[in-house]
């Protein structure tokens, strides 16, 4: 694969990964989370290339 490919594909996976954490951290910051674990899925989707990848886990809340 190119460079430049590499460098799209690292770009946006990093784009991904912060704003995901700010999203959790933001709706998890004024919950009540302690001790409780969340369900949590990602959708990857590219409709051009018939791609929809998932990936589930878990997601535990931060003691108080």
């Amino acid at each position: 694969m190119s460079e430049d490919f590499n460098m799209s594909m690292r770009k946006f996976l990093k784009q991904v990964g912060v704003t995901s954490q700010q999203a959790i951290e933001e709706a998890m910051r004024d919950a009540d989370t302690a001790g409780k674990t969340f369900e949590a899925k990602m959708v990857l989707t590219i409709p051009e290339l018939g791609l929809e990848h998932v990936i589930t886990g878990k997601i535990t809340g931060k003691d108080d």
